[in-house]
């Protein structure tokens, strides 16, 4: 239980500063540094705990890498869907539910967005939170975060940048995007994280 409950601490807090970002969104700069900072602190925070995985697509990926029981998957997804909606209704709460403009989804670029950066927040993880090479190394949480940041500077006004499919959830709760649009970033996120594990494994058959 304590694995579960820090993952849900950590996703918890990922969306909860997602959803403030996201909830009469300060000008600038200010939502990818502060997510990806966000998340950051809590893969360093949570790390030992759990894995630091806060996301669906990395409990994925590292099921198929070898880093997770197949028995801890699905509570593992249970609980960072759980804080992600308790995050979201924490935002609209403090945020006195102000108005979200929802984002005009064109589906084929929102879903190449979604595949590409999750893929890279994987790969990253993967490379440095698992790898033998990397082992023992200080610099894993903020790499981590970084990836992050820079997917939701390059492609946040394609997708809204999830690369998550439990801040998906709550993009879909605090009303960014539509209910239906959730399936498709799940799909386009577990698939970019599966094919991260792959890739990785390719890479680093001393990791197997």
């Amino acid at each position: 239980m304590r694995k579960y409950a820090g993952e849900l601490i950590g996703t918890f807090f990922l969306m909860f500063t997602v959803g403030c970002c996201v909830i009469a969104a300060p000008p600038g700069v200010i939502a990818p540094l502060a997510i990806g900072a966000a998340l950051m602190v809590m893969v360093f925070a949570g790390g030992h705990l759990s894995g630091g995985h806060y996301n669906p697509a990395v409990t994925l990926g590292a099921w198929l890498r070898g880093r997770c029981s197949m028995p801890d998957v699905f509570p593992y997804w249970v609980a960072q869907s759980i804080g992600a909606i308790l995050a979201s209704i924490a935002a609209q709460a403090i945020k006195g539910n102000s108005p979200v403009a929802r984002m005009a989804i064109s589906a084929g670029p929102a879903f190449v967005a979604e595949f590409l950066f999750t893929f890279a927040l994987v790969y990253v993880v993967l490379n440095t939170a698992t790898a033998k090479a990397t082992a023992g190394n200080s610099f894993y949480g903020l790499a981590i975060g970084i990836t992050v940041m820079v997917g939701a500077f390059a492609v946040g006004s394609v997708s809204g940048g999830a690369f998550n499919p439990a801040v998906a959830i709550g993009l879909g709760w605090i009303g960014l995007i539509t209910w239906p649009s959730v399936a498709l970033y799940w799909i386009a996120e577990l698939l970019g994280g599966a094919c991260a594990a792959w890739i990785f494994l390719s890479l680093n058959p001393e990791d197997r």
